[in-house]
Parts: C-alpha cells; structure tokens; sequence
C-alpha cells in the first residue's frame, strides 16, 4: 500500500451548540476566530465552508459586500495558513427552497437557487479553491405526485451546466443522501451522483464527495461507495463520520459506532491512494449532546486519532496471509484475522 502524509479538514458547522429537531442549544455559540484557532490547535489543514459560513447572511449583501467579506476571510486564512478545501451553497435554509432548489416546481425559486450557486463560486474563487459541492438536500419530493421526478433530473442537469460554463476551472462534488429532510432524494447515491455528471456538459469536472453515515443510511457500505468512485476517478473529497443504522443523519465521530467499518473505509483509501493527489480527509462529526464546552472539540481530535489508528492498521495487515485464506475460501479464519489485527492480537 502507498504510503503517504493525509491532509484533515472540517468546516465551522463541526463545532456545534448542540440544537437537533428536539430541542435547543445547549452550549454558547463561539466566534469563527474562536473556530479557526481550534482547527490550527487540533493539527487540522484546511477549513470547509457553505456560502453562508464564508459570508455570513450572503443572500441580503451585495456583490461588493460579499467581495469585502471574502477578501477579510482569506486574509485570515492566509495568516493562519489554512486552506479552503471547498465551498457549498446551502440553499436548503431560505424560505425559496421549501420545495427543492433546483427542482422546485417554482420557476422563479430555481432561478434564485442557480443565482445563488454561480455567486458561490465566485466566493470559492476569491478563497482559492476550484471546489464546488452541491448536497442536494431538498432535491426529492414529500409527495411523489407533487413533481415530475424525470423533469426534475433535467433540472438539475441544467443548474449543473449553468455552474460549469459560468467557469471553465470548477469542479462540481455531488455528495448524495438518500433521505432527510426530503422523504426520497432524487440523488440518494454515489451511483447517481456519477450518472448524473454523464448528462451534463463537461462530465470530467463532475464528480462526488462521499459522506460516511449517508452511504449507511443507503443501506450500503461506506467502504464498497468509496471503491466504485475511485473506480471512475470521482472521489474529489470524502466526510467520515458514523452512524447507528438507520435512523437521522447522526454524525458521530469517525469509528464510534463501528470500527471494522470504519477500518475497511481506511483501506479503501488507501488502495485507491486517496489524498495523493491533494485530495483532504474531512470529518463531518458532531459533538454528542450532552458534551460540555471543556470538551467542545473531543470529537473532532478523536475522529482524526482513529483515522490516523486505522491508518496504521490497514498497512500493517497480513495481506499475504489473507491472500492465502481467500484462495482457500477460507473466510471464517479470515474473518478472526481482521477481528484479532483490530484488537491488537
């Protein structure tokens, strides 16, 4: 296996107050400045960002305003020398998107969403990435009656068009959930992602960012998502996280649920020499509830000491004695190989 330095990331949203669908916050908000210097203290490279996190209310500003803002984050950035990995409209929070952004039924909405993506990627030009990510959260229906499920891919291919002639350097990561908010996505999985980048008109700079717990909720292995996308060469960023099932999108520290899952995701990457060609390594994990703001950042350090475990594990695994066991169709003897390996036999 290729042996190589990985580069970590993750975005604001990461250092959460607490709030879910249940309840409200339970720790005081902190500053972005507060949230940069976390990311250098806990070794991290780069910073991940929505439009809104990069400019905060970016929708009321205007285009000299959002300009201002951005050239002030990239200077911080810059001193704190970290790099933004990616932007990502997040269209799902304004009142126009009730029913789909790009799918909406409301012609004006969608004009609102395509607007809001190409100014997007002006904010990731100014902050010096090339990375443009669409989690196509409301891109589904409640009521299978209430759209046109094939109007809407074309949809979406042509909010996809309008993004890549606007620039001829961006590429477009599509990170695919099957569910929530939306009772079914259009685009639930890395598969569709992939043939959906086919339709469009410059499927080279269309590819996918593959989280953890939605490949889960998809009812399919994290580690078997990551294999397919490499296959094509699409795997341009990748969110590890956990989950417990299928229940919501829980984002729990990266191996917390299952680490022989999370085990076989390392070896993945490192198959497929992820994070070769710049490529970083981002945890989408949030605090659990009840955490206390001494230990706000927990989740975060353990999410990248598992990965950095997990690296060593997957190099250090008996691959030519479990060559022999395959041959041998041996799989029960295999099977304890991976579970002693993991236990430190």
């Amino acid at each position: 296996m290729a042996k190589h330095t990985y580069k970590f990331c993750f975005g604001p949203w990461n250092i959460s107050e607490g709030q879910d669908p249940y309840g409200p916050p339970v720790r005081t908000p902190q500053t972005f400045d507060w949230k940069l210097a976390a990311l250098k203290k806990l070794g991290y490279d780069a910073m991940m960002f929505h439009d809104d996190d990069a400019v905060p209310d970016v929708s009321s500003k205007s285009d000299a305003q959002v300009r201002k803002e951005t050239r002030e984050l990239r200077k911080k950035l810059h001193d704190a020398g970290v790099a933004a990995e990616l932007v990502a409209p997040r269209l799902w929070f304004d009142p126009r998107t009730i029913d789909g952004a790009y799918t909406s039924n409301d012609p004006q909405c969608r004009r609102y969403a395509i607007e809001r993506s190409l100014r997007t990627i002006d904010i990731a030009n100014q902050l010096g990435t090339k990375l443009i990510v669409l989690w196509l959260a409301r891109e589904g229906s409640y009521i299978r009656e209430s759209k046109n499920a094939r109007q809407c891919v074309d949809y979406l291919v042509e909010a996809i068009n309008r993004m890549l002639a606007y620039d001829k350097k961006i590429r477009i990561s599509i990170e695919p959930k099957p569910n929530e908010p939306m009772d079914h996505a259009y685009i639930p999985t890395i598969g569709h992602a992939l043939a959906l980048a086919q339709l469009t008109s410059d499927p080279e700079r269309v590819g996918c960012l593959i989280e953890t717990a939605h490949a889960i909720l998809a009812g399919l292995d994290p580690a078997d998502e990551i294999d397919f996308a490499m296959s094509f060469g699409k795997l341009w960023s990748i969110h590890l996280n956990d989950q417990n099932g299928l229940k919501f999108d829980q984002d729990k520290p990266f191996g917390s649920a299952n680490l022989r899952v999370a085990f076989n995701q390392v070896r993945a990457l490192e198959r497929n020499g992820y994070g070769t060609r710049g490529e970083y390594v981002a945890f989408d994990v949030h605090p659990f509830r009840p955490t206390k703001p001494e230990h706000w950042l927990a989740h975060l350090e353990n999410s990248r000491r598992t990965f950095l475990k997990l690296v060593q594990k997957a190099r250090t695994f008996d691959e030519k004695q479990a060559r022999a066991l395959i041959r041998d169709r041996n799989y029960a003897d295999l099977d304890q190989l991976v579970i002693e390996h993991l236990l430190g036999k």
